[in-house]
């Protein structure tokens, strides 16, 4: 049955509007509520449910012209600071929730010719890299200002087309039903991702705006299991709502990976997703989960970290899926609050041992 979760929805979009404005001189605000004010009528989404999250379109900054650290050289970001970390070609770089809970997309090029926006959500924790080549044409994303069942909504600068983030697909405007073209990011705490790549680069403070990149911006929202600031379609009750979990998404479907209750060390899944073999490789104490596209693997030592899986002829491979025999191949994938996952993908199969 459709549940429809309005909770608290005026008493908390005040203070959050609040909190961004305090950030910097350049943030507007709105009044919160429904504003759909898509390029056309035509939506994939029931746009009654698509809310204006206050700031306004770019009230909320996406980073276009990014800048990084070594990571060696990071100053500001604790230990258990989250962050989500990609190798492209050579490069391996990792961007901070701390930054993006500020400024949601990051917009960056890699030396191999790719061009790919990081866009995260905080809301629902959802980071999920899009290809910025969107129908042969080249475009960043910014921040529309609007959500879907509390989702973040970017808009392409090159159409002014409306999207989903956890829908993965344009559902307003000229690019209406394209899908996005997705990179797996891997999420994990700073102390873990500084353990496995000292001379990574880190998306540093020097974004071109004012904010205190130290301070959360949502509250207790993290930790508060009834806190949802906008409504969402489907209350699915089998997990705490802010219970973070990976998602992974195949052709054929959708499954969720919980973090063992009982494992703090590395841990692994074997699993199929309709025809797809999976491996799920996590650690709650290093806080990380990664999917495989492939079986036949063994698990590693903790000792060996950032190695963390081995295949049939030994070689061995880090928790990028990085190894000597090159990279391992990683499905779309990504990690995010279960209500987010729950409520896009209703009914989706939650992972149990």
């Amino acid at each position: 049955m459709l549940k429809v979760a309005h909770l608290k929805l005026t008493l908390l979009v005040v203070p959050l509007i609040l909190l961004y404005a305090c950030g910097g001189d350049d943030i507007t605000t709105t009044n919160p509520g429904p504003n759909n004010p898509g390029t056309n009528n035509d939506w994939l989404v029931d746009n009654s449910l698509v809310f204006d999250g206050g700031p306004g379109k770019d009230g909320i900054p996406s980073v276009d012209s990014p800048r990084f650290t070594k990571a060696t050289d990071v100053d500001f970001l604790t230990p258990n600071a989250l962050v989500l970390g990609i190798r492209v070609g050579n490069e391996v770089r990792a961007y901070p929730h701390p930054i993006l809970d500020w400024h949601e997309i990051v917009n960056d090029d890699y030396d191999n010719g790719a061009s790919i926006a990081l866009t995260y959500c905080p809301l629902t924790g959802t980071g999920v890299g899009w290809d910025r080549n969107v129908d042969g044409v080249k475009t960043t994303f910014g921040v529309s200002g609007l959500l879907y069942n509390t989702n973040l909504m970017p808009f392409d600068r090159a159409t002014d087309s409306y999207w989903s983030q956890l829908r993965l697909d344009c559902v307003n405007g000229s690019n209406i039903g394209e899908r996005a073209g997705i990179h797996s990011f891997v999420e994990m705490s700073w102390e873990t991702w500084l353990a496995a790549y000292p001379d990574s680069d880190v998306l540093n403070t020097d974004t071109g705006f004012s904010r205190n990149y130290t301070q959360y911006p949502y509250g207790d929202y993290r930790t508060n299991h009834q806190n949802i600031i906008f409504p969402i379609t489907n209350d699915d009750p089998r997990l705490p709502r802010k219970e973070r979990v990976l998602g992974v998404i195949t052709d054929e479907g959708q499954k969720t990976y919980p973090f063992h209750p009982a494992v703090d060390g590395p841990d692994m899944i074997v699993d199929t997703l309709g025809a797809l073999p999976l491996t799920i490789v996590s650690d709650k104490t290093r806080n990380y989960m990664v999917a495989f596209e492939m079986t036949g693997l063994e698990l590693l030592d903790e000792s060996e970290f950032p190695l963390i899986v081995q295949d049939a002829d030994g070689a061995k491979y880090d928790v990028l899926g990085n190894g000597p025999s090159g990279q391992l191949p990683l499905p779309e994938q990504f990690i995010g609050y279960w209500f987010a996952w729950a409520t896009f993908y209703a009914d989706i199969p939650l992972y149990e041992r």
